[in-house]
């Protein structure tokens, strides 16, 4: 693993766009944290969490959700970069969101990243990294999704 890129402020930032991050290390994608996501959120469809059926299914096997895909960015960030000395920071939201194979369980996972965005907004320094998730041996990633997080300055 690439260690996380640190930017000792949130204005550090500014000027990085273009800027590549990672990779990550491996993460497991097993039966447990599907069944796991899909007692969480509802979504039980077979080809999340029947193992049997699944089998025959169009993937040869249980597949992970796009959902659950999406919502490990949030564990692969700060493995990607680091923002210190900051007061405090909030997940503004996503933009540009593609699925675009899917995760079978029992294959890893990892992230890359590229800062494609900083800007000055009120009292606070706004970054879009486009996260990739790349399958392990796969010819196209899981998904590509603009992460936007907004780090609020420090009273000077």
């Amino acid at each position: 693993m690439i260690a996380p890129r640190i930017y000792e402020t949130p204005r550090a930032l500014v000027g990085q766009e273009g800027t590549q991050l990672g990779p990550t290390d491996w993460l497991m994608i097993n039966q447990s944290r599907v069944d796991g996501f899909a007692e969480v959120t509802g979504d039980h469809q077979w080809i999340h969490v029947d193992v049997e059926r699944a089998k025959n299914g169009p993937f040869g096997g249980t597949i992970a959700h796009g959902y659950l895909t999406m919502s490990l960015v949030n564990y692969f960030l700060p493995h990607l970069l680091e923002v210190r000395g900051f007061a405090h920071a909030v997940n503004i939201g996503c933009d540009r969101l593609r699925f675009l194979a899917p995760v079978k369980v029992g294959a890893r996972i990892h992230a890359v990243g590229e800062i494609v965005g900083v800007e000055d907004v009120k009292g606070a320094i706004q970054s879009v990294v486009r996260v990739t998730v790349e399958i392990e041996g796969g010819g196209k990633p899981a998904c590509i999704v603009d992460t936007i997080s907004r780090y609020f300055l420090k009273d000077t």
